[in-house]
């Protein structure tokens, strides 16, 4: 195991690493998705599960806050889970967050040029052939693809110019959400809650119905774990990174919970039952409703749209510096472990995903669907083996430095393994709700067959560099210092609630 100082930059503040997180976690889900949730829920009893869903996350979140602080090393849950569980557990671990990555990165690639035609219904041009019920038009393809390759050069041109575009379309997003809950609180009325604050007949099956919601919930906040792919990449004193982890897992929550709340608060359940059959974008009616405007409804929209690429940022960010963490340990081919020798970025990596993002949208929305669902659990699988990874080092490692120690661990490390495994097991349990489709198998085990390759391929052409760990020489002496006086108080209120939420739950 050698050390090396890094090589990359380190660019991003405190503020880049909570919007990276936030707007990884607020995609297009909250346009579309807030009809069926309340339909399943109610709008409090769905507004709820999104805040029990927040707690599944927030104990994987701590998880990952510690180990985090403890190595900063780009990668992420490569680097955990190889200290934790050796080469072959951290190639399982990594490659399973990469699919889940590139998934997403796939997926949002069909969705942007989809939003586009509410926008414009005209949009669609010039019909090429349909994929699973699927049409495929050329101007679809052409935006697709020319905003995967915008995307890709942003990121290869550095990360802060990705921090910067993340930024401005994070506020964009939270703009939208504010004008939509201010407008609800103004203009919306109490007596829309009539009949859909929980659904059910009894106590029992508005229960029953919350946390058939709040199963699913942990899915949209997916993405917080892209910040220890970025670690090396990270000018914040390394106790804070974990905090702003956190932080971001709350705000999300809090995110969810009120747009739901303000689309209740202003549609009545006929109105959101017509808008579910119409256009299906529940939360944009209910815009348009509140301001008494359509035009309203199309700055939903464009907050949506800038949803899908914060998504899609984050997780080529993500994805690009996992293969580049692998690529150093020699698992995969080393040409991805290249840095663009003026940007610092992993040029190779990017290219890589880059490409298969412009591939994408030649397969159809629907296809696409399916591979960010196999993502989806290559992403929890890997949450899974980190929450392992966190109780084993503390046994394993127990005077590992740690910047960031979490409160009642073993309590937190458990919560994490047994909540992580559940959202496995959904995936897996035919009836629970999101159990993977037969497609969807077959790329997560076309995946896994990939990953066996590299295996055994860099295996015998790497020898006994295959799996080795280059440990990154901490900068942490000189970050300690930097000044965190106007943060006490964040740093105060954040801790003081982190110890509180787990002594109540411990006592």
């Amino acid at each position: 195991m050698g050390q090396k100082k890094s090589e990359f930059d380190k660019v991003f503040s405190a503020w880049d690493i909570l919007v990276i997180a936030f707007g990884a976690m607020i995609g297009w889900g909250w346009v579309v998705s807030s009809g069926t949730w309340i339909d399943a829920g109610g709008v409090v009893g769905a507004a709820l599960a999104f805040a029990i869903g927040g707690v599944m996350i927030f104990f994987v979140g701590l998880t990952y806050a510690e180990l985090t602080a403890a190595m900063p090393q780009c990668g992420g849950e490569h680097v955990f889970s190889y200290k934790a569980m050796g080469p072959t557990g951290s190639f399982i671990c990594t490659w399973a967050i990469i699919l889940g990555y590139v998934g997403v990165t796939c997926f949002e690639a069909c969705a942007f040029p989809t939003i586009i035609t509410y926008l414009w219904p005209g949009f669609l041009k010039g019909y090429l052939y349909t994929v699973a019920g699927f049409d495929i038009y050329a101007s679809w393809l052409i935006v697709a693809i020319i905003v995967a390759f915008l995307i890709m050069m942003i990121n290869i041109m550095g990360a802060k110019t990705a921090a910067v575009l993340q930024t401005v379309l994070t506020c964009i997003i939270g703009g939208a959400g504010i004008l939509l809950i201010v407008a609800s609180v103004i203009n919306g009325n109490v007596d829309n809650l009539q009949g859909q604050m929980f659904m059910g007949e009894t106590t029992g099956t508005m229960a029953k119905n919350v946390l058939k919601v709040a199963a699913i919930t942990p899915f949209f906040f997916i993405g917080f774990d892209v910040i220890p792919q970025a670690a090396e990449e990270i000018n914040v004193p390394l106790k804070k990174i974990g905090k702003m982890m956190i932080l971001s897992v709350v705000l999300a929550v809090v995110f969810y919970s009120f747009v739901i709340l303000a689309v209740g608060y202003v549609l009545n359940p006929e109105e959101i039952a017509l808008s579910q059959s119409t256009t299906g974008l529940v939360t944009a009616d209910a815009m348009a409703n509140a301001f008494g405007t359509s035009v309203m409804a199309k700055v939903i929209i464009v907050g949506g749209m800038c949803g899908i690429v914060t998504s899609w940022n984050s997780f080529m960010i993500g994805g690009s510096r996992a293969l580049y963490s692998m690529a150093e340990s020699y698992m995969v081919p080393k040409v991805f472990a290249k840095l663009h020798p003026k940007h610092k970025t992993p040029v190779n990596a990017l290219i890589l995903i880059g490409i298969l993002t412009m591939i994408a949208p030649f397969a159809g929305r629907v296809m696409m669907v399916w591979i960010c669902d196999a993502g989806n659990f290559g992403c929890c699988l890997a949450y899974c083996m980190v929450s392992l990874s966190f109780l084993i080092l503390r046994k394993k490692e127990p005077d590992m430095p740690r910047p960031y120690r979490v409160p009642a661990y073993k309590f937190v490390g458990t919560m994490a393994v047994i909540l992580s495994g559940c959202m496995v097991l959904v995936y897996c349990i035919p009836g629970s709700g999101g159990t993977l489709i037969m497609q969807e198998w077959m790329m997560v085990g076309a995946w896994s067959l990939l990953g066996v390759v590299f295996y055994a391929v860099c295996k015998v052409k790497y020898k006994e560099k295959f799996g080795s760990l280059i440990e990154i020489i901490s900068d942490e002496d000189a970050a300690s210092l930097m000044p965190e006086a106007d943060d006490k108080e964040l740093d105060l209120v954040i801790d003081a609630a982190i110890d509180r939420v787990l002594s109540r739950m411990t006592a």
